[in-house]
């Protein structure tokens, strides 16, 4: 499929920016330039403005039973065109194509599962201390959508996001990010084709201070969703605050995974080195700072640089890769100096640790061990295929380094003790914790963070929620 070039989604019709402006798109595995995305200018955020609040007219009035509807036909076609869609992502983004599929895969499940929502969202009637009053709430959508989003998912971060505002009622505008726009694009074709009407899903590309800065006051947009860093979090969610808008922020980790003595190493080792070099570790809930006991990390630092070293690392269109190139050239300065950091404190480099020749941005698969606390690695999420190794003697000691930082988001653990367990699950904090095994981000589950690492959830009945108002009526008869 020859990659396109991606233009806006305003008031149901695809076009170019009002100025005509475009951004290069890159494909990270070599570093080529290989499309153009168009770039939104206040005219046309304006133009989204004015259809997303004639969209919400017509939205917020077609009942539930339709837009579960139009949302499954729209989750069957991301089905019918995953080939297609899913050689887009990797020409953009750079993950293998099996990832990219499953991928897409995913974002028409998360479609099926709000489209289920979009009939359950209750109110209730609460019995009344006195004869001839009936007291109901009542939810409704709370109106037109602001949703941001970061290029490492580039389907699965918009929709959750798209599908929770059309369950509830809502219109959206995404922003959708530059640097892999073309998948995006295409999850919104599918609902344009699916039926959904003009004005309710609108997408642009461009300036991310700016489009930011200019629809989160604005008085026509009612809800905010975003995804990225916390620093970026705070300020919008700030910009929010002052608006009195409603924010899900979903915001950075930097998951802790403790392995316990009592452990299953050989399936600890498994399940995390596939989840840390998934994405090529571009991932917000990727394991990232190992704490071991002592009497198995050796082990544990053998195997895992074992399995490490066997990641077949190449262009996400060859099928024997097993990781693709990080997606920007960004990352990979960014990975040396936290590494060099942390060997200059003392830490030892077990393995990898370089870009991977001088063509595109693949980088080693690497493991560091033994990294004291104070090195950047230890307090700043890599972002990229990295992991930490260190060992704890005493479970108060693991837990304590696992509530170190102000994130919680993601967090692991391994351990065949039943009150171990029980400990973790009270004690870690962190807004998903994950036992044994691998179990985050499944649609019918929560997706959020606790901390700096965000407010609200993505997943799970809960997720509907925040793109609702519950309004009180007392009445007497």
């Amino acid at each position: 499929m020859r990659y396109p070039d991606t233009q806006l989604f305003i008031n149901g019709t695809w076009g170019p920016a009002a100025d005509a402006r475009t951004l290069p798109v890159i494909d990270p595995a070599t570093a080529q330039e290989i499309g153009r995305v168009a770039h939104a200018g206040i005219a046309d955020l304006d133009r989204a403005l004015s259809a997303a609040s004639a969209g919400f007219a017509i939205w917020s009035a077609t009942g539930a039973y339709e837009r579960a509807k139009l949302m499954r036909r729209a989750a069957d076609l991301l089905r019918d065109r995953a080939d297609d869609i899913a050689a887009l992502m990797t020409a953009e983004q750079g993950k293998p194509l099996a990832e990219s599929k499953m991928e897409v895969l995913a974002g028409a499940d998360t479609i099926d599962w709000f489209a289920e929502e979009a009939r359950r969202t209750y109110g209730q009637v609460i019995p009344s201390r006195k004869p001839g009053v009936t007291q109901l709430t009542l939810k409704q959508p709370v109106g037109p959508v602001a949703a941001f989003t970061p290029w490492n998912f580039p389907i699965n971060q918009v929709v959750r996001k798209l599908s929770a505002a059309l369950a509830a009622g809502c219109s959206i505008i995404v922003k959708a990010p530059e640097e892999t726009p073309a998948s995006p694009a295409e999850l919104i074709r599918c609902f344009a084709d699916a039926g959904v009407p003009a004005g309710v899903v609108n997408l642009v590309y461009g300036d991310p201070a700016e489009i930011s800065g200019y629809l989160i006051p604005h008085p026509v947009i009612r809800k905010i969703s975003f995804t990225g860093s916390t620093p970026v979090g705070k300020q919008l969610a700030a910009l929010a605050g002052a608006h009195m808008k409603k924010a899900t922020m979903e915001l950075g980790g930097h998951a802790p995974v403790l392995v316990f003595g009592d452990a299953d190493i050989e399936t600890a080792i498994a399940a995390m080195a596939a989840t840390k070099f998934r994405n090529a570790g571009q991932v917000c809930i990727s394991p990232t700072r190992f704490l071991v006991q002592d009497s198995v990390a050796d082990q544990f630092v053998d195997g895992f640089a074992k399995a490490a070293e066997a990641v077949r690392v190449g262009p996400g269109t060859d099928p024997d890769s097993a990781m693709g190139p990080l997606a920007n050239d960004r990352r990979i300065p960014a990975l040396e100096r936290m590494i060099d950091d942390a060997v200059a404190r003392g830490a030892t480099l077990v393995t990898g640790g370089k870009r991977i020749g001088n063509s595109g941005w693949f980088f080693e698969p690497t493991v560091l061990r033994d990294v004291p606390v104070d090195a950047d690695i230890m307090n700043d999420e890599p972002f990229g295929p990295v992991a930490v190794i260190n060992r704890f003697n005493t479970a108060d000691a693991a837990f304590a380094e696992a509530n170190r930082l102000p994130f919680g988001l993601a967090a692991y653990a391994f351990t065949r003790s039943s009150a171990t367990a029980t400990r973790l699950q009270n004690e870690v904090r962190a807004g998903m914790l994950s036992v044994n095994h691998v179990g985050l981000a499944l649609p019918e589950v929560p997706f959020g963070g606790i901390g700096e690492s965000g407010i609200g959830t993505e997943g799970g009945s809960e997720a509907i929620e925040a793109y609702l108002d519950t309004r009180f009526i007392t009445r007497l008869d």
